[in-house]
C-alpha cells in the first residue's frame, strides 16, 4: 500500500488522561519524580516516559511531534517555537566552523539572512545556487560541504526542487539533505523521496488559522535525540521551545489539514488558469507552463494538488501595491505576510518576506518589483472571487 500522509495522521490514537477525545494539555513547566535516581537518569536521557522540564519535552509537544513524524513518514520529530526555531538548530547541529552549506538561492528571507549574515560569524559559509540545476549544485559541493538545503517549493518564486536528484547527490558526497516543506504539506513527502531531514513552519498551512507560531524538525530518532541532548543539542541549548497549549491547538487543526489543502490547491489552480488566460504573468506548479510542472507531478501525492501558493507579476511595485490595496478594500483578502489562512493573503515579497535579500541578488534570481505572492484561501465560490479580482486588475493594471 502506498504512503498517504493524511491517513498516517488519522491512524494515530490519542486519548486524554481522563478519556477525553483530545489529549490532555500538559500545563506544567516542570515535573516531579518519585525518586532522585529517576531525575538523574532523565537528565542523562535514560528514563523513557519521564518528563523533567518543559524545555526538554512535554506530553503535549510529543503528541504533536508524533503526528508530524507520521505525516512526513519519519522515525521522530521535535517541535519548536517557530519555523526559524527549527531551521537554525538543524543547521547548527550539522555544521561547525570551516564547514560549508550549499543552499538554494530562492528561500525564505529569514533563512537567507541566517545563512548569509549570521553563520559566517561562526565560520560556516554558504554557497547559493540555482537548485533546479543538478549540475550546478554538484559543482558547488566541496570537501567541507555538510548540508544541502532547499525548499520543496521555493519562497517566493515557486521553484520546485528535484528531491530525488538532490538526495542522490547528498548520498554520493556523504552529507545531509535538509528540505523545508512549508509550502507543500501533504502534497509532497520529502522523506519518502530521500530527504534526510524535513522542516516546517507550523505557523502556516499546518496550523491554518494564523493564530499560532511554531516549527518542527522531522528526521531519524538518532538525529532528534542529538537535537535534544542536554550537553550539545542545538534545540535543547538554544531554547526554542513550543508552548504546550499552542502545541495542542496545532494538533487539533492538523485533523482538517487534508480537507484544507485540497481546497487551497483547487482554488489556486482555478485562479492560476484564469489569470494566465487573461494574459497575466502567472507562476503556479499546477500550470503546464511551469518549468517544473512535470517534476512536481512525479513527486506529488496527487489527491492534495499543487498547493495554495501562486504568483503574478504586474510590472511594477506601484501597481502591485495599488492592486493589493484595492483587493483588500473589496474584501478579497488581506495585505499581509504569512500563508495558509482561510482568507487569501497577498504581499510583494521583494519589499517584505524577501527584503533581507539584496536588491541586485533579487534581480539575478528573477524576483521583480511587480511580483505579488498569493496564499490562496478557502473561498467557497472561487469563480466569484476571480471575477472580482479581474475587475481590480482592470482598474489598476490597464
Amino acid at each position: 500500500m502506498s504512503f498517504n500522509p493524511a491517513d498516517s495522521i488519522q491512524d494515530l490514537k490519542k486519548f486524554g488522561e481522563f478519556g477525553g477525545v483530545n489529549p490532555s494539555i500538559s500545563d506544567s513547566s516542570t515535573y516531579t519524580f518519585l525518586s532522585a535516581k529517576t531525575m538523574s537518569d532523565t537528565f542523562e536521557g535514560n528514563a523513557d516516559g519521564c518528563y523533567l522540564y518543559s524545555r526538554h519535552s512535554t506530553p503535549s509537544n510529543l503528541n504533536l511531534a508524533e503526528a508530524l513524524a507520521a505525516m512526513e513518514g519519519t522515525e521522530s520529530a521535535n517541535v519548536t517555537a517557530s519555523g526559524m526555531g527549527a531551521i537554525t538548530p538543524v543547521l547548527l547541529q550539522l555544521c561547525s566552523a570551516n564547514d560549508n552549506i550549499v543552499s538554494s538561492r530562492t528561500i525564505y528571507g529569514g533563512t537567507y539572512a541566517f545563512l548569509k549574515n549570521f553563520t559566517p560569524k561562526l565560520g560556516i559559509e554558504t554557497t547559493f545556487v540555482d537548485i533546479t540545476k543538478l549540475d550546478v549544485v554538484e559543482a558547488a559541493i566541496t570537501k567541507n560541504t555538510k548540508v544541502l538545503y532547499c525548499e520543496s517549493v521555493s519562497n517566493p518564486l515557486l521553484e520546485v526542487a528535484d528531491i530525488k536528484g538532490l538526495s542522490a547527490l547528498a548520498k554520493k558526497h556523504n552529507f545531509k539533505l535538509v528540505v523545508d516543506n512549508t509550502f507543500s504539506p501533504l502534497s509532497i513527502s520529502p522523506a519518502k523521496l530521500g530527504a534526510d531531514i524535513v522542516i516546517h513552519s507550523l505557523t502556516k498551512f499546518i496550523n491554518g488559522s494564523s493564530d499560532t507560531v511554531g516549527g518542527v524538525v522531522c528526521g531519524t530518532q538518532e538525529f532528534i535525540n542529538d537535537l535534544r541532548n542536554v550537553n550539545d543539542g542545538a534545540c535543547m541549548l538554544l531554547g526554542s521551545t513550543l508552548d504546550s497549549l499552542r502545541a495542542s491547538f496545532i494538533l487539533k487543526n492538523m485533523r482538517t489539514l487534508h480537507i484544507r489543502m485540497k481546497q487551497h490547491s483547487k482554488n489556486a489552480l482555478f485562479l492560476a488558469k484564469k489569470f494566465q488566460q487573461d494574459g497575466v504573468k502567472t507562476v503556479y506548479p499546477g500550470l503546464e507552463s511551469h518549468s517544473s510542472h512535470q517534476l512536481f507531478k512525479e513527486m506529488m501525492n496527487t489527491e492534495y494538488g499543487f498547493g495554495g501558493m501562486l504568483t503574478i507579476d504586474v510590472g511594477s511595485l506601484e501597481k502591485a501595491n495599488a492592486l493589493m490595496e484595492l483587493m483588500q478594500k473589496k474584501n478579497l483578502g488581506y495585505l499581509a505576510v504569512s500563508l495558509g489562512f482561510y482568507k487569501t493573503l497577498f504581499s510583494a515579497p521583494g519589499s517584505s518576506t524577501s527584503s533581507e535579500i539584496p536588491e541586485n541578488e533579487q534581480k539575478e534570481m528573477g524576483l521583480s518589483d511587480g511580483l505579488i505572492r498569493f496564499s490562496v484561501g478557502l473561498d467557497n465560490n472561487i469563480e466569484r472571487t476571480y471575477q472580482m479580482m479581474k475587475f481590480c486588475m482592470q482598474e489598476v493594471c490597464v
